[in-house]
């Protein structure tokens, strides 16, 4: 006889005689609810849990919160209401500007007459000249000086498309030298870089950070095997990989900033995980000026074997020469270990025209995921390097001509000014006791807030004074992104920001 057979079904008779007797006092349809409610249950905690870890446990909350909220009767219609009176009025508004605007071609052409009324049209711009944070770079004239060359070399070069190497080798030229000048800047000739930084020319600081976003993840799924990729940043980072995110299907996890405003190492490290595949540092951030622990987040992403993007796109042509001068700026640049990728405008400090930046990488086994090639077309080989096919090699031809008209000599006196100008903002703004300046500062942006004052409403008035600044949010603030421009007026700025407050105090 099978005596452990026999004392097994033994306990299978009196565990089913157990559980009968026990089950028996509850209704049936009780017992068949009850796997699906725990089964809901279950459902509903893990997707709280989930956006714990996504939003945080504050974001989550809260985003509970409003959503009860709109469960009351007449919110959820108010708030729908307000929203459609913003939505009205901003459709009114385009529309009185959209009235005289062309809908189709003239039926006789303007010839050069077009010109007259570009002319006019370009009358009715705003006054950026001196007023304006960033968005021109350049001081002067469009006429004189380094703008009229940058023009000159962009007219000659109008016609030309690099993806047409064979014909237009001057482009060709150009790019590559841009790259290596701007690759030159950032280490790239450094022992502890590799030597063998390498990149491209790209439109503009988006489609550069948008180019390593998706080079990283491809080069991380071929390394790793990563098929359901993440990135971390700091929520200082530009709002250009919350795009990329979106474009390329990777998970964003966006983490606060520090007491000091910069990316929380700490915060990242606890968010790292098997998915990860890149993290990012800004040097310095757009919305505060301030210069994030690069070395500690390379050591970070060096010891995790993941990818590490600065984001050099307004430090890029500052920091290098800043250094030079003697400013006490920490490394930011490919000497640092663990760095895989940075983007750098040179349409901003570079002095370039716009919509030219570069994109570099750490060795050309990264760079190759950026490429797109195609082999089955019937067109023949198509490879492409960057997300647009076609570009203007008008731009390259520029930012080229900027680079070499300035040479090191000219970036260095172009960058003791406008860091002079930006300590001089600083000083001006601890003297007006209502204000105070976020973080410290390390380049050229200052932004600067109120714990007494409405700072929009200083902003309001400032603007009506022609300064047309930024403002922000977490903390409420306006930073000013300082450019040649503001050399010769950054007495006025001061008094205006003076008035500015003292009419908002009374």
């Amino acid at each position: 006889m099978d005596y452990s057979s026999f004392s097994f079904n033994s306990f299978v008779i009196r565990f089913r005689a157990s559980a009968n007797s026990f089950l028996s006092q509850f209704e049936p349809l009780a017992l068949l609810l009850a796997p699906l409610l725990s089964l809901l249950v279950a459902r509903v905690l893990q997707s709280f849990l989930s956006l714990i870890l996504e939003k945080g446990l504050k974001a989550t909350l809260l985003g509970l919160f409003m959503s009860s909220v709109k469960l009351v009767p007449g919110v959820k219609s108010y708030i729908d209401a307000e929203k459609q009176k913003v939505v009205d009025k901003l459709q009114s508004g385009s529309k009185s500007k959209r009235e005289h605007w062309r809908t189709e071609l003239p039926t006789i052409g303007l010839g050069v007459g077009v010109i007259e009324e570009m002319r006019d049209e370009k009358s009715k711009d705003v006054d950026w000249k001196g007023k304006c944070s960033g968005t021109v770079y350049i001081g002067g004239s469009e006429s004189e000086g380094h703008f009229a060359l940058i023009n000159e070399a962009c007219s000659m070069f109008a016609h030309t498309n690099p993806l047409h190497l064979d014909v237009f080798q001057s482009v060709a030229r150009f790019e590559a030298e841009v790259v290596a000048m701007t690759a030159d800047l950032l280490g790239s000739k450094e022992k502890a870089s590799g030597a063998q930084v390498c990149g491209n020319m790209t439109s503009g600081g988006t489609e550069s950070i948008l180019l390593a976003v998706k080079t990283s993840r491809d080069y991380m799924k071929m390394k790793k095997g990563i098929t359901s990729p993440e990135m971390i940043i700091a929520e200082s980072a530009h709002s250009a990989y919350d795009k990329a995110a979106q474009y390329f299907n990777i998970k964003l996890r966006r983490v606060p900033v520090n007491k000091e405003f910069q990316a929380d190492v700490k915060a990242i490290r606890q968010h790292i995980n098997r998915n990860t595949i890149l993290i990012v540092g800004s040097a310095p951030g757009y919305p505060h000026g301030i210069i994030d622990p690069i070395e500690e987040l390379g050591k970070l992403a060096y010891s995790y074997g993941i990818c590490f993007h600065v984001d050099l796109c307004l430090g890029g042509f500052v920091l290098p020469f800043a250094s030079k001068l003697g400013y006490p700026i920490t490394s930011f640049d490919f000497t640092v270990m663990g760095v895989t990728s940075i983007s750098v405008d040179v349409h901003k400090y570079g002095l370039a025209p716009k919509g030219t930046s570069v994109v570099l990488y750490r060795n050309h086994d990264i760079r190759k995921h950026q490429f797109v090639a195609v082999t089955e077309w019937s067109g023949g080989l198509y490879v492409s390097p960057t997300i647009a096919g076609s570009r203007p090699g008008g731009l390259i031809a520029g930012a080229w001509a900027a680079m070499m008209s300035l040479g090191q000599a000219g970036y260095l006196e172009n960058t003791r000014k406008i860091m002079e100008v930006s300590k001089m903002i600083q000083k001006g703004i601890k003297e007006i006791p209502e204000l105070f300046i976020i973080g410290k500062p390390d380049m050229t942006i200052v932004a600067f807030g109120s714990a007494v004052l409405d700072i929009f409403e200083v902003n309001d008035i400032i603007s009506s004074k022609g300064w047309h600044l930024n403002a922000l949010q977490r903390p409420n603030s306006i930073h000013i992104c300082v450019t040649l421009q503001h050399v010769p007026v950054v007495d006025t700025f001061l008094q205006d920001l003076r008035d500015a407050v003292q009419t908002v105090r009374l």
